[in-house]
């Protein structure tokens, strides 16, 4: 039996997934069109499984290097030459246990430099070793990275981007082999990266990734998304469901966090039949959804966890929303205001008419729940919010 995945958003036929068809075709062209650019969004908001869908579609047009910097220990971002021997090790892996055709000039290159010594490898070694598997290769090649979030604080990291944008820049300028397209995927904006790392006395105004172009495709969940997913949902189960009405309760709390959008389905799906509906069609209604909900809001998962981490680890993110659900106060956009640019990359906040809102229902509910237990905790927030 097919079931609604939180955790992929589907890459399994058995799940019920929402038609990624037209995503990945937008981001497809920005490949076809030899940009690079990252795919920043929050935690859980379908970025790996997009990133697979796309491999899917590119792969009989270009060679796809597909790459997860989860895969790398801290150990190995210490120096330039650990950092090569582990991006080497990946690559190697793909070759040997996932089938990835890799000339054998370029095997064995990545081999020479695991077996060095890690103090004798350089970085540019490793993307000339580049250049001579594009210059080999009939097809253009795409790098997928992966997970980036987890290199994000490391100096080797932003190096290796910075040879990126030179490749990038001498193909520009000079026709040199370099990759067709480079895709980031992760919750940091990497534009902003070398001010997160150096001291204030070496900031640079040049990003590492200052070439990359902006990533502007939608990828929340719409209410025909949703619609679409339930379709195939009612197909198979025949509750006499109103999909249209369904599809659009749950956007409305969840404006298309996919996360969200997989969770609250999939909690109707399981969790109600037998506790207080007696059948999928009586789950299947605006009754449901609102229960479904109000049980979501009531659990601990991996995206409130990460959440309100954020909110423990950055107080001043903390004022702001406090500010905006406990004081109803109304925070107009600055796009160079650095605390809105983290309540956006973190999946906070959105922009609706030029000003800073919660993203979504959901989120407003569990946030205010949360402000009021620190305010009764705390009696100078509880006045400070505008109570007694």
């Amino acid at each position: 039996m097919k079931r609604f995945n939180t955790t992929a958003l589907c890459i399994p036929s058995k799940h019920y997934m929402v038609d990624l068809s037209e995503r990945v075709r937008e981001i497809k062209q920005l490949v076809d069109n030899g940009k690079y650019f990252i795919i920043n969004r929050a935690r859980q908001y379908g970025k790996t499984t997009t990133l697979r869908a796309l491999q899917q579609a590119l792969k009989d047009q270009y060679v796809v290097l597909s790459l997860s910097f989860e895969g790398i220990a801290n150990a190995g971002y210490e120096t330039e030459g650990e950092f090569v021997q582990s991006i080497s090790r990946l690559i190697l892996d793909r070759h040997e246990f996932y089938g990835m055709d890799i000339p054998d000039g370029t095997i064995a290159a990545l081999n020479s430099f695991c077996d060095r010594d890690s103090s004798t490898v350089k970085m540019d070694e490793l993307y000339r070793e580049f250049r001579r598997w594009i210059a080999r290769s009939d097809k253009g090649m795409i790098l997928l990275l992966d997970e980036v979030d987890s290199a994000t604080n490391n100096q080797v990291f932003l190096d290796f981007l910075g040879i990126l944008r030179d490749g990038y820049i001498a193909r520009e300028s000079d026709g040199v082999p370099a990759f067709q397209s480079v895709v980031l995927a992760g919750v940091t904006d990497v534009k902003h990266l070398r001010s997160k790392i150096r001291s204030e006395d070496q900031h640079r105004a040049n990003s590492p990734w200052n070439i990359a172009t902006d990533f502007e495709v939608d990828m929340d969940f719409s209410a025909a998304d949703i619609a679409g997913m339930l379709a195939d949902y009612e197909v198979d189960h025949d509750t006499g469901m109103d999909v249209p009405l369904i599809a659009q309760c749950v956007a409305d709390y969840t404006h298309g966090y996919p996360f969200l959008v997989s969770r609250v389905c999939q909690i109707m799906d399981e969790k109600l039949v037998g506790r207080g509906f007696e059948s999928l069609a009586d789950v299947w209604t605006p009754f449901g959804v609102d229960e479904a909900v109000r049980r979501l809001l009531s659990e601990t998962n991996t995206l409130f966890g990460s959440l309100m981490g954020k909110l423990q680890n950055y107080p001043e993110l903390r004022g702001k929303l406090r500010a905006m659900l406990m004081r109803g106060e109304q925070i107009p956009s600055v796009p160079d205001d650095f605390e809105q640019q983290q309540l956006l990359m973190y999946g906070f906040a959105r922009l609706e008419h030029n000003k800073l809102v919660v993203a979504n229902r959901i989120f407003e509910m569990r946030l205010y729940v949360f402000f009021v237990g620190e305010s009764e905790a705390d009696p100078g927030l509880r006045i400070a919010a505008g109570g007694r």
